[in-house]
């Protein structure tokens, strides 16, 4: 059994559940478990995100205008 220990209501679309189902069938684990691993990539992903905000907060401000001008002026574009 697993040792997920919270209890959640999740509605997913016909089309989407079923293909859950397919899927926690084939890699023997419970749509729940499933669920859970989607939900922590997901949620790494968004520290991994912050993380890199946080690493760059120093840097200096560029327009987007001035951004497509220093591409030009480089032959980047």
């Amino acid at each position: 059994m697993s040792s997920l220990s919270k209890r959640s209501t999740v509605y997913f679309e016909p089309s989407i559940h079923q293909a859950l189902k397919m899927k926690a069938a084939s890699s023997h684990l419970s749509l729940s478990e499933l669920v859970d691993e989607a939900v922590r990539l997901l949620m790494s992903e968004d520290e991994d995100d912050l993380s890199a905000i946080s690493d760059r907060a120093d840097e200096k401000e560029i327009s987007y205008e001035a951004l497509l001008k220093d591409l030009k002026k480089h032959g980047k574009i």
